[in-house]
C-alpha cells in the first residue's frame, strides 16, 4: 500500500493538472466564442455565393445544349486523380476532432475507390494543419502539399495561396477533382466532419459532396430545408438562370469563379476553427471533471490509509502496554 506521503503527492499533482485543464478550458471557450462570431458573420454569404456557383455551373454546362463556358465549371469524364484539401488542427488535446475528419476523408475515398469497376482513383492530400499528417501515417495516402494554418482566419486573403494552388493544379490537369474535408460547426456540443466537392462545380447533390456550407439535418426543419434544396438542384430544367455576361462570359468567369471558390474554402476554415475550439473546450471540461473525480477517490484512499495507520499505531501501543503490565 502506498504511504500517505505518496498519496498526498499524487493528490497535489492531479490538483495542479486540474488547474491547467481548467485554464485551457476557459481559454478555449474565449476562442470558441470569437470563432463562432466569425462563422455566423460569413455563413449566409458563403451559402449564397455557392448557390451562385451552382447556377452558373448549371447554365454554363449547357442545360440548353450549349457548351461549357469555363473549365472550372466543366466536369471531367472518368475523374481519376483526386486532390483532397484536409483541414485539421495544429495541436492536440481536442478529443476526436482530428481523427473524425481524417476517418471521414478515408471513408469517402473508399466509398468512391473505383470508377465503374476498372479505374482506381488516385487520391492526393493537401494538408492544412499539422495533425493532418496522420492521414499519411495511418492510411498511406500521398501528400501533395502542406500549408500552415492559423488559429484565427480573419480575411479571405489568407486562403488565396491554397485556393490558387488547387485551381492551378486542376487547370493543369494534375487533378480531375478537388475536394475539401473539414469539420462543420453545428453547436458547441456537436461538430460534423464533411467532405465537399469544390472543383469542378456540379449541381448534382451527394451526401459526401455537400453543396451548402454550414447546414445540418439534425432536426426536422433543417432536414426539410435540405430536401427542398436537393430537389431544387436536381430539377435542372426548372432552375435555369439566364445570365448576361459583359464584356464576355470567359472574362467574367475568370474573375468570378475563383473568388467564389476562395469564399467556400474560407468558410470551411472558419467552420473548422470553430469546431476545433469547441472540441478542445469540451475535452478540457471532461479532463477537469475527471481530475476532480480522481482527487475525490485519492482523498478517500488517503483517509482510509491514514485511518489504517492510526489504528495500527493504537494497536501497537495497546500491545506494548499489555506487555508491560504482564
Amino acid at each position: 500500500m502506498p504511504s500517505t506521503r505518496d498519496i498526498r503527492r499524487r493528490i497535489k499533482s492531479v490538483g495542479n493538472m486540474k488547474k491547467i485543464t481548467r485554464a485551457m478550458e476557459m481559454a478555449s471557450a474565449a476562442k470558441m466564442r470569437k470563432a463562432i462570431e466569425a462563422v455566423l458573420r460569413t455563413r449566409t454569404y458563403a451559402n449564397l455565393s455557392w448557390e451562385t456557383v451552382l447556377h452558373l455551373s448549371q447554365t454554363s454546362n449547357g442545360s440548353n445544349g450549349s457548351e461549357g463556358l469555363h473549365p472550372l465549371l466543366t466536369a471531367k469524364k472518368n475523374a481519376k486523380r483526386i486532390g483532397i484539401i484536409l483541414v485539421t488542427s495544429n495541436r492536440g488535446l481536442c478529443g476526436g476532432f482530428n481523427m473524425n475528419v481524417i476517418k471521414k476523408v478515408h471513408e469517402s475515398i473508399k466509398k468512391h475507390q473505383y470508377i465503374g469497376s476498372q479505374i482506381e482513383i488516385e487520391p492526393e492530400i493537401i494538408l492544412i494543419g499539422k495533425k493532418g499528417q496522420a492521414v499519411a501515417r495511418y492510411y498511406g495516402y500521398k501528400l501533395g502539399a502542406e500549408f500552415p494554418k492559423e488559429d484565427f482566419v480573419t480575411e479571405v486573403n489568407e486562403v488565396i495561396p491554397i485556393a490558387k494552388f488547387a485551381i492551378d493544379e486542376y487547370l493543369a490537369g494534375n487533378y480531375d477533382k478537388v475536394m475539401v474535408g473539414y469539420t462543420d460547426f453545428v453547436n458547441a456540443a456537436r461538430q460534423v466532419p464533411r467532405v465537399k466537392q469544390l472543383l469542378p462545380v456540379e449541381v448534382e447533390y451527394e451526401e459526401d459532396h455537400l453543396g451548402i456550407v454550414g447546414e445540418d439535418t439534425r432536426v426536422g426543419i433543417d432536414k426539410k430545408l435540405m430536401d427542398e434544396k436537393k430537389e431544387k438542384h436536381l430539377a435542372k430544367a426548372e432552375n435555369v438562370y439566364d445570365y448576361t455576361f459583359e464584356p464576355s462570359p470567359r472574362e467574367v468567369l475568370d474573375e468570378m469563379v475563383p473568388r467564389l471558390i476562395e469564399v467556400q474554402l474560407f468558410q470551411a476554415l472558419l467552420e473548422s476553427n470553430a469546431s476545433e475550439h469547441s472540441a478542445r473546450m469540451a475535452a478540457m471540461h471532461q479532463a477537469t471533471e475527471a481530475a476532480g473525480d480522481m482527487i475525490d477517490e485519492l482523498t478517500l484512499f488517503y483517509n482510509k490509509a491514514r485511518q489504517a495507520g492510526i489504528t495500527r499505531e493504537i494497536a501497537e501501543i495497546s500491545a506494548g502496554a499489555n506487555a508491560l503490565v504482564e
